[in-house]
């Protein structure tokens, strides 16, 4: 089974078709902007590597992205890596779950069956549909390595630790392109197992763990030196408003067990909450966890069970301490003592291994079913009706979530504005206006909620409100502050208002010269532009979309941007780190064996 091309081919395929049914119409020309999903045309590599004070959360996606689009456009790079999540965690879970099934005897129909069913599994859940409508692909591809990160800790046990590190960092790319929300699942979903690998092993669990804490970090050092360098802060006050909600008719526990409860109430799939599919959903995810727990019971569970099992439960609980108030008092605590414990605010985030757990429990049942019905016409009917079952409870992601996934084209606007920002040699950053995080774009006719492209849109760096206003359960709103300290000596220069985010001080080209900005862009149509006019600023374009003004070249004292060499040669290790792993291991990522050989109301977030 291992060498046929069944073993090779069909998970791939599983992935491939499951993530074209759920993009659909994602797929085609055109950017996809929804929320934290921002693409834009010819990114800047150097942008991108500069940033923002304060936690780096775009690298290095951002920079991945950019160096992508050097040679193929943006928007068939966006389009590849929403496959790509699906095509990885597909093909993962299908492949780990027929080297588990594998070690039961020799390979029949239904362990080709079971391996479809888990990789239909994996990503048609609520976790997939809820991430990827908020926007974190990033997220996502992490996830999709999950399985791959699972199966290759559990071969440091058969491995010299060259080979199993190199085969480790290779599976870990997924995660280390996606940044440290992702690095964080995969170590909860697969620290346990290279602590607790059943059978014999020819390396002691202590060898073991310390081949994995270093795997994570070679993969992390783009993001985790500037984070520690940076001084950055996070608001304790995330933990309240980032905090799992029911989005199903059986409270924040339910929601969660079915993979749901995303914070945010406009990430739900069409349909989903309708009490029909919910009810069907939540028993397909009670009967996968008890096939689970039967498979573990049995002498012959997997290699990978106890720990496997480990993370999910250590991460189903994080998750649920999000919803008690006590949970989230714990977790502002400990923001507040260490801004380091900032990713725990989003809870419901680590309920990801619980997903490849209930994967592998639906595989496991599929095989003991199909097994049991002994009669081809059976099994494979068995096959076709678990692989589809988790798609007809939630038939809302399919087709873009409902075309709520389509794609759009930049008006003329934007590239005119960014051709001639690039065409300045002065350095200075951009201010974006209005004053928000988020607005509506409607240039599909549809109004989307989307961060502001202009805040990804230049080769300089950009300064933008980046305080995040969520909606209560009361009514009210929560304010989670931003991360950037420049950006609010920005906000105090401007003194915007309320309502427009325009600003509402008295010389500003002075007052944002003075922190090093060059230009001033409002994205948004400008009906008076009385506030800007007599303050001192040089309007470059003043569009039906865009206004683009100029803080003139003596008023602004900018620094050379750049970033440290400690950064660059994390960056590079991680570099290397990776090449190396593809070499030595004998394999990439795409080739790699997947085993060894042995009550809340719903809550929204509201744009400015």
């Amino acid at each position: 089974m291992r060498g046929s091309w069944t073993a090779r081919l069909l998970p791939w395929a599983v992935g491939l078709v499951t993530g074209v049914l759920a993009l659909g119409p994602a797929l085609g020309r055109g950017f996809v902007l929804r929320y934290d999903m921002v693409f834009v045309p010819d990114p800047s590599v150097g942008a991108a590597l500069a940033g923002a004070d304060g936690f780096p959360r775009a690298i290095p996606s951002d920079v991945v992205v950019a160096a992508l689009s050097a040679v193929v456009p943006s928007d068939l790079v966006q389009s590849g890596l929403l496959l790509a999540v699906f095509a990885l965690g597909g093909a993962g879970a299908a492949r780990l779950s027929l080297w588990l099934l594998c070690v039961h005897g020799p390979p029949g129909p239904g362990t080709a069956v079971a391996a479809v069913a888990a990789g239909v599994a994996y990503v048609w859940n609520p976790f997939v549909a809820e991430r990827l409508l908020l926007g974190q692909w990033a997220v996502l591809l992490g996830y999709a390595g999950l399985p791959w990160v699972v199966a290759a800790t559990a071969r440091l046990a058969d491995r010299t630790p060259g080979r199993g590190l190199a085969g480790l960092v290779c599976a870990l790319i997924p995660a280390a392109i996606g940044g440290f929300s992702s690095v964080l699942i995969s170590a909860l979903a697969a620290g346990p197992v290279a602590l607790w690998r059943r059978g014999p092993t020819t390396s002691r669990w202590w060898s073991r763990a310390g081949l994995f804490v270093s795997g994570l970090l070679l993969v992390s050092l783009p993001w985790l030196v500037p984070s520690l360098s940076g001084g950055a802060v996070t608001d304790p006050r995330g933990a309240e408003a980032f905090a799992p909600r029911s989005d199903t008719p059986f409270g924040e526990l339910g929601s969660l067990l079915a993979l749901g409860g995303v914070w945010n109430a406009a990430a739900v799939p069409p349909g989903y909450g309708e009490p029909v599919t919910a009810l069907l959903r939540l028993a397909l995810c009670v009967f996968a966890l008890a096939a689970w727990a039967w498979w573990m019971w049995r002498q012959d569970r997997p290699v990978i069970g106890v720990g496997l099992s480990a993370g999910a439960a250590v991460g189903f609980v994080i998750a649920f301490l999000g919803v008690v108030e006590s949970g989230r008092a714990l977790t502002a605590g400990l923001i507040g003592l260490w801004p380091g414990f900032g990713p725990l605010r989003d809870a419901q985030l680590y309920v990801a291994p619980f997903g490849l757990l209930q994967a592998l429990g639906i595989a496991f049942a599929v095989w003991y079913l199909a097994g049991a019905a002994r009669a081809s016409v059976w099994c494979m009917g068995t096959g076709v009706f678990a692989a589809l079952l988790p798609v007809v409870v939630l038939p809302g992601l399919a087709w873009g979530a409902g075309g709520r996934l389509a794609p759009v084209d930049y008006p003329h606007e934007w590239h005119q504005v960014q051709e001639e920002v690039a065409a300045d040699d002065v350095p200075g950053s951009v201010v974006v206006l209005p004053w928000s995080a988020y607005r509506g774009l409607d240039w599909s006719g549809e109004t989307v909620v989307s961060l502001d492209p202009a805040t990804k849109l230049f080769d300089r760096r950009t300064l933008w409100n980046d305080d995040l206003s969520v909606g209560t359960a009361d009514g009210g709103t929560v304010v989670v502050d931003g991360e950037d300290p420049l950006a609010r000596e920005v906000a105090e220069v401007l003194d915007p208002a309320p309502g427009t985010g325009l600003p509402r001080a008295e010389d500003l080209a002075a007052g944002l010269g003075g922190l090093g900005a060059r230009y001033v862009l409002v994205s948004d149509p400008v009906d008076n532009g009385f506030w800007y006019e007599g303050q001192g600023f040089e309007a470059v374009r003043e569009g039906t979309e865009l206004t683009l003004l100029r803080v003139p070249e003596a008023r602004v004292k900018a620094d050379k941007p750049g970033i440290t060499g400690l950064e660059v040669t994390g960056g590079l290790v991680t570099v290397v780190a990776i090449i190396w792993s593809v070499a030595r291991s004998g394999s990439s990522l795409v080739l790699q064996c997947p085993g060894p050989k042995v009550g809340r109301s719903a809550r929204k977030e509201i744009p400015k």
